[in-house]
Order: structure tokens, then C-alpha cells, then sequence
């Protein structure tokens, strides 16, 4: 960076990312970012889920955000998606390419991709 004008071409190419993390849609996506979360990779799973929900135009309905330990280390990395009138969806041992597929199906389709879900991993 060598410039204030970079700085500034730099802030608006990140302003949709930051809001996806701040922002007050209808469909919450909680990544879990504690220690056992960053060491499953649950970093990629949280850049593709906002760089995903940005791509699909979701940006107004869907909050991506991260938080500490879910408690249930052993599926790390772990994804909770909260829906008004709806049970909350808890996706375990996630990667970038299940996240992109949960945007694609879930977020964009209304579809849970139940084979991802904690439910699924514990039966």
C-alpha cells in the first residue's frame, strides 16, 4: 500500500464481507472460532460462507458470523444456522466445498443438507 487512494479502493472491496459479518438478516450462519475450530479448519469454512453468500446475493437475509466454542469439539469445524420459526441446524466437520454446498442448497434453496448435520453424525 503506497496510498491513501489504495487504502481506500482496499475498504470498499472488503465493505460486502464486513457487512456480512455485522449485518441483521433473517438467516443467522455462526461459525464456531475457538481454538479446536481454527485447528479443524473451521478459517476456510468461514471465508467460504461469506464469500459464498455474497456470490449468491444474499447479502440482505443472510448474517455470517463467528463465535467461540459450540461445545462439541469432536465435530470441529462446526456451523449453526438460526432461522426465525425455524429449529436451529447445527452442521458438523465442515470444509469450504460442504459450506459452499449449505449456501447453495439450505441458504438459497431452503433445503438442510442433512447428510452435514449433527443428527446425521450422531446416528
Amino acid at each position: 500500500m503506497k496510498s491513501l487512494a489504495e487504502l481506500a479502493a482496499i475498504r470498499e472491496q472488503m465493505k460486502d464481507k464486513v457487512v456480512l459479518r455485522e449485518g441483521s438478516g433473517e438467516i443467522r450462519v455462526v461459525v464456531g472460532m475457538a481454538t479446536c475450530g481454527i485447528a479443524a479448519g473451521a478459517r476456510p469454512v468461514l471465508n467460504a460462507f461469506v464469500e459464498k453468500v455474497s456470490e449468491a446475493g444474499l447479502n440482505e437475509k443472510v448474517t455470517v458470523t463467528q463465535t467461540g466454542c459450540i461445545g462439541v469439539c469432536q465435530f470441529e469445524p462446526v456451523v449453526e444456522i438460526f432461522e426465525a420459526g425455524k429449529d436451529k441446524v447445527t452442521y458438523v466437520k465442515m470444509t469450504a466445498e460442504k459450506a459452499a454446498e449449505v449456501v447453495e442448497k439450505h441458504l438459497k434453496g431452503g433445503q438442510v443438507v442433512e447428510e452435514y448435520t449433527i443428527n446425521k453424525a450422531l446416528s
